[in-house]
């Protein structure tokens, strides 16, 4: 076997591991080859002399300190990770209506997309942002500690930080329990990390690691300010000449990139002056990295930084070409550092920085943009030289969800031609579905079931997303062999936004869409339930529901056939109640394709700022029994963030009409039984100000009104309600606390359906959020509630009358429950529409 050959055998046995693990900062949403332009080029060159890395810990996307990031990955060259304990499925959504675990897919890709600024790489543990915590004994409780111990101290053996950075303290400064437990976990990893005896399955895969140092980013917000002119200080404010901005500009272009929160940022410029606080190991006394050596020094390659710098000054900008063979030598001596991590790491970093000089571009990708599992994924590849260096194309191969496929030699490889696309198409087997790792298996509210992953040969564990299909390029260029590995993706061109790039979809052969994610049944009357069917491939089966007990569905079974890629029909099963006994059941559809068995719907989420999201989600829906009075019948509905309201109470029989500023201004709001607005519409809608008149018009005249809840940050109106009250930072967040009624004849409890203790079993993730304080007595407040050891509060209902009509403020969390099916939020939300005098 000629000796090129055997090198790109054994050089992907040994970096394959490596490759997977650090493929999350490679990925570029409108491209899949990395940029080559002479800013990244110089950078490159910095970055390949230094020998350092620092991880951030904190507990969700925006936690993190994106100026500092920026500064430790651009300026200082450190390898930079951002460690985020959750995907920040509890948060709000101020772009759309996704909640939970799609909202977690969403801000994943905000992250990314903010690393892809900022320089850094992002990584997750398997916890749950199950909503706001008031402290960290709950928090590592509901995460499940060890597991997520576990996670936190794979990163730190897998990426080896030689300073960790926490954002909170173990104090509680930091307000929320996720934050604090994050500090906890860090402190703890820190130790924990360096201890065989803590999580050995581990070493049969990485080695013990002892970072130098544990700090805190201590803060100044709002109120808190946790800084003090004796701790260490950085200023990261300084201005790069090469990028030509400072390191607060890209900070904000970073964090910009959180847009369901709403943190588009102002860029800042000048002096800002970042402190820290030693937790555990030796305090820095002048550098971050006080007693480590960042140098080629640390691993006995002196002359690596003698030679990169003599390439570097004789660097020409005309021709990065001439700087090739010097580099192609150098690649000789980083290939042999002893150090395993570091000369992996670098001969990626070098190859990469080979290929931008010799002016390579290469790509990947897909014929189509999705395809079945079991098929074969066409790919075209296209490469281009753009230089006079003779350079030929040795081998290629794939890296599928589940395979590496060994490379294919090519039987003839003759110089590539300078500025002549050469392109060829070949294929590879659709190994396995693309969904989320983390969304395999069902999880608790705690954490996301990885454990399937736990025999650590999967770095994918704490990745922020899938590991993607690799198109792998050997380029043999003078007497070397470079490797480099692409991501294979979805190429086409938007019409309004040109040419864009989508990750590579796998799905089940036929995918099932349940129309309706609740169904209420207040009868025993039967309902059609709708299922949606899209097919992928060429395939034949059959459609059927699991057997549920307590119900009757028909028909058993619906046959198709020779359904062809793309096809998409719909099929209807009848469903009623056996019994009229309140009850909750899963309804869920299950489809055999081609001999096999799935029960998967479809996704898709798509956004500007972030690549297509699909997914594949239980093909399942809510059966919901409940004894459930209704009273009017039209509602009107005024749009707030992240909503999902209106279509629950669709479910419930009620004609919703999403009202506009025009039908709000000028039309008869008489016509309604009651509006509602929906969760932070007095946060989000600028023109609620000009609006609330009419509606409160509207009570005064013998309407019903209810407001869903509001942050306190922001209200756009001086007083929302008829009568003074002010919504504060005050929630439940134990959804099981008692909820104790203190006006039991309040018709909000009574009409048209009685509410009892039961009516509040069965809540997700809170009570309610943002409560009302300072109420005028004019109000009445039927309902009180507290987190343990806490004091009774009050504030999460509050209502009175006005003129003819009722005015309404709710803080319970009624945009979580409904979605959810939660029989009792119906029955009580159901009583907050229906006004007895009307």
């Amino acid at each position: 076997m000629p000796d090129y050959l055997s090198f790109i055998f054994v050089s992907m046995k040994r970096i394959i591991s490596f490759a997977l693990f650090i493929f999350i900062s490679s990925s570029v949403f409108s491209q899949t080859a990395p940029p080559s332009d002479l800013i990244t080029i110089e950078q490159s060159f910095k970055k390949l002399d230094v020998l350092g890395s620092v991880l951030y810990v904190a507990a969700h996307p925006d936690d993190e300190n994106t100026r500092l990031l920026a500064y430790l990955a651009q300026e200082k060259h450190y390898r930079t990770g951002y460690l985020s304990l959750t995907r920040g499925d509890g948060g709000q959504n101020l772009i759309g209506n996704e909640q939970g675990e799609q909202l977690g897919l969403i801000r994943t890709q905000e992250l990314l997309a903010a690393r892809r600024m900022d320089g850094a790489e992002q990584f997750f543990s398997r916890a749950n942002d199950f909503g706001f915590s008031k402290g960290p004994g709950e928090t590592l409780k509901i995460w499940d500690k060890e597991k997520v111990l576990s996670d936190v101290v794979w990163v730190i053996r897998k990426f080896r930080p030689d300073v960790i950075i926490c954002r909170f303290p173990t104090t509680g400064e930091g307000g929320h329990g996720h934050h604090t437990a994050s500090a906890i976990l860090a402190q703890e990893a820190f130790t924990a990390a360096a201890d065989p005896s803590r999580f050995p399955e581990q070493l049969k895969y990485v080695k013990v690691w002892q970072a130098k140092r544990l700090l805190w980013n201590t803060f100044n917000f709002g109120s808190v300010n946790t800084t003090n002119p004796d701790q260490f200080k950085l200023d990261v404010g300084v201005y790069n000449p090469i990028i030509g901005k400072g390191y607060g500009e890209i900070a904000a272009e970073s964090r910009s990139n959180h847009k369901t929160q709403g943190f588009g940022s102002a860029k800042q410029r000048g002096e800002a002056i970042e402190y820290f606080k030693t937790i555990l190991g030796d305090a820095p006394k002048t550098d971050l990295m006080d007693g480590v050596n960042t140098t080629w020094a640390r691993v006995g390659a002196e002359d690596i930084s003698t030679d990169l710098s003599a390439i570097q000054k004789s660097f020409d900008i005309d021709r990065p070409d001439k700087s090739v063979p010097a580099l192609v030598d150098l690649l000789d001596k980083v290939e042999n550092v002893k150090d395993g991590y570091w000369r992996e790491q670098k001969t990626k970093d070098l190859s990469e920085l080979i290929a931008a000089c010799a002016g390579i571009w290469i790509e990947a990708y897909a014929e189509s943009p999705i395809y079945a599992l079991g098929d074969t994924v066409s790919v075209i590849s296209q490469t281009l030289v753009r230089s006079d260096l003779n350079i030929s194309l040795k081998a290629t191969s794939f890296h599928s969800l589940k395979h590496f496929i060994e490379p294919q030699i090519r039987a003839t490889h003759p110089f590539l031609q300078k500025n002549r696309i050469s392109e060829s198409e070949e294929k590879f087997l659709a190994d396995a579905i693309t969904q989320p790792y983390w969304l395999v298996y069902p999880h608790s509210m705690g954490s996301y079931n990885t454990d399937y992953l736990d025999n650590y040969n999967d770095d994918q564990k704490t990745l922020p997303e899938n590991t993607p299909h690799f198109y792998y390029a050997y380029f043999k260029i003078l007497n070397a062999i470079i490797e480099l590995r692409r991501p294979i993706e979805y190429k086409h061109v938007d019409p309004a936004r040109g040419e864009l790039y989508e990750p590579l979809v796998i799905a089940p052969p036929v995918t099932a869409n349940v129309s309706d994610k609740d169904y209420i049944f207040n009868s025993n009357k039967s309902q059609n339930v709708e299922v949606k069917l899209q097919s992928f491939t060429t395939t034949s089966g059959s459609i059927s529901i699991k057997p549920i007990d307590g119900w009757k569905i028909s028909p058993d079974k619906i046959d198709f056939a020779d359904k062809k890629k793309g096809e998409e029909w719909t099929v209807d099963f009848k469903v009623e109640p056996t019994d009229d006994k309140p009850k909750t059941s899963v309804f869920e559809a299950v489809v055999t394709a081609n001999g096999k068995t799935f029960s998967m719907g479809i996704k898709t989420i798509a956004y500007n700022h972030i690549p297509t999201i699909t997914y594949f989600p239980p093909a399942q829906a809510n059966l919901i029994n409940i004894d459930l009075k209704t009273a009017g019948k039209k509602m009107g509905y005024i749009v707030g963030a992240a909503d999902l309201v209106p279509d629950a109470l669709k479910q419930v029989g009620y004609d919703v009409h999403i009202l506009t500023e025009n039908e709000i201004m000028n039309s008869d709001l008489s016509v309604y039984d009651a509006i509602v607005t929906g969760v932070r519409a007095f946060n989000v809608d600028e023109r609620l100000p000009f609006e609330q008149p009419k509606l409160l018009e509207y009570v005064k005249n013998g309407g019903n009104l209810v407001v869903q809840y509001n942050n306190n940050a922001g209200v756009l109106v001086p007083q929302i309600g008829p009568y003074p009250f002010r919504p504060v930072n005050q929630r439940v967040t134990d959804e099981t606390a008692k909820v104790t009624v203190l006006d039991p004849t309040n018709p909000v409890l009574n009409y048209p359906n009685k509410i009892n203790d039961a009516d509040f079993d069965g809540w997700i993730q809170e009570r309610g959020l943002y409560f009302v304080s300072d109420i005028d007595p004019k109000y009445q407040t039927p309902l009180q509630m507290n987190d343990p050891g806490e004091k009774p509060n009050n504030g999460s209902l509050i209502v009175t009358n006005y003129g003819k009509g009722r005015f309404i403020y709710t803080s319970l969390a009624f945009f979580r429950q409904l979605p959810a099916g939660v029989p009792g939020a119906y029955r009580l939300f159901v009583n907050l529409l229906s006004n007895p005098k009307k």
